[in-house]
């Protein structure tokens, strides 16, 4: 069956489509993964009776006590600081609907993209980027901390649900798709523990799943344009600021002109819906073109090939202006910055607290023989407001000033 949708008038679907919208849902591609031909789990199990094997996944992590986290987990400002601002479980929700709309009109597997976006968060510390940046200082004679690496910990291991193993025990491909990056030596690690596994690309120089690089480019999507949203209700950017920003202003512009009395929420909004749609119609034109050239019509072929999923060189060079402007404007902003270095504080205060005072953190963790790694995995799997608590609790002499709130502009 197929559905016409009329643009609307005034939008613009990108200059691949030229104005011309017509949905029909395609088949599987040749070149996406098929459940039926997975590599498999890391510990056998019988197949489900009602469900593929990646549906399985999704729904393993949707029970997950790390996704239940994600609701009180900083994405750009800390939980504290407003109830609508984005949260990790919000984000990660978004990249799913992006990556479930691209994965159906590319032919890709939209099981296996919602569990790798759905999952890709879940080694985060608290408090953001922050609290990321403190635990891998406080661990650099250890071994270092990365969030990916953590997330895939998360559901390789650190998940206690099942009798008969630790983790989550993933499909191959979703594990692959949650480890994005990867250092050298990590990869080094995962190769000798887990021979031709999930960290083996990153030493061959290999490609993941086209289902892999279509949540990571939806990531990167979609919190580009929730951060332009966060930080405008936020008052710390303007919309005056983003004219310098033609990746948003463009779209401004227009619905300025085609609704001249709009307010400004609406009109915030409707410059970032169109965005969106732009964004998401040059991935789907651009990628489909790069479909075509995979030689070798298989998953195996896409490993070998270049990167397959993108933008289109303009898109992709106005999006790299938006990250940019975002980096220096937002993530960079004084009081962003002011609540930064009391989020890196807090990690640190309490990794020392952990590492001298074991017997703090619950029986689990504090009977690992790494004592180091496991308050590392015990403060990365803290919500914002635990950790707070919990410094509060260990470190009432700690002079970390607590950040000030951020004036919101809109209720």
């Amino acid at each position: 069956m197929s559905v016409v949708a009329k643009p609307l008038q005034g939008e613009s679907y990108g200059a691949a489509l030229s104005g011309q919208l017509a949905y029909t849902a395609p088949a599987l591609s040749d070149l996406a993964c098929d459940p039926a031909m997975s590599r498999g789990r890391r510990h056998p199990q019988a197949d489900a009776p009602t469900r593929n094997a990646f549906q399985r996944d999704r729904d393993r992590i949707v029970h997950s006590t790390a996704f239940r986290r994600l609701v009180y987990k900083t994405q750009v400002f800390l939980n504290h600081e407003g109830d609508l601002f984005r949260t990790r479980m919000t984000h990660s929700l978004e990249v799913a609907q992006l990556a479930r709309s691209l994965a159906r009109a590319l032919g890709l597997h939209e099981d296996l993209v919602e569990a790798i976006a759905l999952a890709h968060d879940l080694g985060h510390t608290p408090f953001g980027h922050a609290g990321q940046d403190a635990l891998h200082e406080c661990m650099a004679a250890h071994g270092g901390f990365e969030h990916n690496l953590q997330s895939l910990r998360v559901v390789d291991r650190l998940e206690a649900r099942y009798p008969e193993f630790d983790g989550l025990n993933l499909c191959f491909e979703t594990r692959e798709g949650i480890l994005k990056h990867c250092s050298l030596l990590n990869a080094q690690a995962i190769e000798r523990e887990e021979p031709a596994g999930v960290g083996a690309r990153f030493l061959s120089r290999t490609q993941p799943s086209l289902e892999a690089q279509l949540c990571n480019l939806a990531d990167e999507v979609a919190y580009n344009a929730h951060d332009i949203d966060d930080g405008v209700r936020s008052g710390l950017l303007s919309l005056d600021q983003l004219q310098d920003v033609p990746l948003f202003d463009d779209y401004r512009q227009a619905v300025q002109h085609q609704y001249p009395a709009l307010a400004p929420r609406r009109l915030l909004y409707e410059s970032i819906r169109r965005m969106l749609s732009d964004q998401v119609y040059d991935v789907m034109a651009t990628t489909r073109a790069a479909m075509a050239h995979v030689q070798k019509r298989d998953v195996d072929g896409v490993r070998q090939s270049p990167p397959v999923v993108g933008f289109g060189a303009d898109m992709r060079e106005r999006s790299l202006a938006l990250k940019q402007f975002l980096f220096h404007n937002l993530y960079r902003h004084p009081q962003v910055m002011a609540t930064t270095d009391w989020a890196r504080s807090v990690v640190g205060e309490l990794f020392q607290v952990y590492l001298e005072r074991p017997q703090e953190m619950p029986p689990e963790h504090r009977e690992r023989h790494n004592r180091a790694r496991a308050v590392a995995d015990y403060i990365a799997g803290m919500t914002d407001r635990f950790a707070t608590r919990e410094h509060a609790r260990l470190c009432a002499s700690s002079t970390a000033p607590w950040p000030h709130a951020l004036a919101r502009h809109w209720p």
